[in-house]
């Protein structure tokens, strides 16, 4: 533990400012210190050049590193609400929390708050520090009554998870297990892509995941495939539309003369159809295209024939 000289001081002021300058990157390692403990330890190395009436003295002596002000009372891993960053505490790379833990140690039955870099944002990826986990409630399936919480990154697997799993309900390496999404009392489904991370598969804050073992004969508990919910659609009994239909169809369009003003697909019904008349309309009139059916994504094309049949 470094407590004395300007050489070493200066050391860690350099040492620390070059770390706090680390750029974000997917999977690296960060970890959370208490704002009060890193303030009282930047008066003490003189961190700042315009506070330095008090670097090296002992009353401002830093001691451990104390993260005790970021956790919630009797939870030794679980961060209090709304902190912020920079404000309730700072961020530092791995080897940074590393050089601090050799200089100073860590407070006695306090865990190291690490946390995963994960990427954000759909079009514009961006990296940020993770610093609220996933809670998720995890259970076998034949005890589901018994349940236990675990939180996790959204950068970890559903393998991760398994694996975990796994040794919580002490389940032996020679038995095949799979998990389950459990929405509600009887609605499950299965998690099926072990690569998948939680993030890409949606799970959420308190979701319940369950584990379930293979029977000796080789069969499932709860069967071979998942059960759909009453309110799940069902996909097979939608109309099937071949290729060459598509394609067909297509054709025809493109090969028609959009400049026709009588132009209308076959497949449409006409204003006519429907049997209604506007209000004033004299009945010798004779009512326009209504509009055009759709091929795919052809609506805004649709829409800009139907105005050059109006030219």
């Amino acid at each position: 533990m470094a407590e004395g000289g300007a050489d070493d001081l200066d050391t860690q002021r350099g040492e620390i400012a070059a770390q706090l300058k680390t750029p974000l990157r997917k999977g690296d390692t960060w970890y959370l210190i208490d704002s009060h403990w890193f303030k009282q330890w930047k008066k003490y190395v003189g961190f700042d050049s315009w506070d330095r009436y008090q670097m090296g003295q002992q009353t401002v002596y830093p001691g451990p590193v104390d993260n005790s002000g970021l956790l919630r009372d009797g939870d030794v891993m679980g961060l209090k609400e709304h902190l912020i960053d920079e404000l309730d505490y700072i961020l530092l790379p791995t080897e940074g929390w590393n050089k601090y833990i050799g200089w100073y140690g860590l407070v006695d039955n306090q865990e190291p708050i690490a946390r995963k870099v994960v990427e954000q944002g759909m079009f514009v990826k961006h990296c940020k520090v993770e610093v609220y986990l996933t809670e998720l409630k995890l259970c076998e399936d034949g005890n589901m009554d018994k349940v236990i919480t675990r939180r996790f990154s959204k950068a970890d697997t559903i393998d991760t998870i398994e694996q975990e799993m796994r040794k919580l309900f002490s389940i032996p390496d020679e038995k095949e297990t799979r998990l389950w999404n459990k929405y509600m009392s009887n609605t499950f489904e299965p998690l099926s892509k072990p690569d998948s991370t939680i993030q890409d598969a949606g799970l959420y804050q308190g979701q319940v995941l369950v584990i379930e073992q293979k029977n000796e004969d080789g069969t499932w508990p709860r069967g071979a495939t998942a059960p759909k919910s009453a309110g799940a659609s069902n996909l097979s009994a939608l109309p099937k539309t071949s290729p060459s239909s598509l394609s067909n169809n297509y054709s025809s369009f493109n090969n028609r003369n959009v400049k026709n003003s009588s132009y209308c697909l076959s497949s449409c019904p006409s204003y006519g159809s429907y049997g209604q008349s506007e209000p004033g309309r004299r009945g010798s009139e004779t009512p326009g295209l209504c509009g055009l059916c759709n091929l795919g994504n052809t609506c805004f094309m649709n829409s800009a024939v139907q105005t050059w049949l109006s030219v």
